[in-house]
């Protein structure tokens, strides 16, 4: 289980999203977190992808090596 304080403005705009969706505040929280550690992921996977290439090439020259200009 996890406690966190939020001031009254994020409270009343949790309840409203949470009134608008069918939901609750806990739900609409744990959504956000799994949103945020998912989008952070991707962003480390892209780090790692990035560090790994080994330069860029023009997408011209691209192009022809992939065949798509005759």
């Amino acid at each position: 289980m996890l406690a966190i304080r939020l001031d009254e403005q994020i409270e009343q705009e949790l309840d409203m999203l949470a009134k608008i969706r069918g939901s609750n505040r806990s739900a609409v929280v744990r959504e956000a977190i799994l949103q945020y550690l998912e989008d952070n992921e991707d962003l480390v996977l892209a780090k790692q992808a990035k560090a790994g290439s080994k330069g860029s090439k023009p997408l011209a020259q691209l192009r022809k090596e992939l065949g798509l200009d005759s």
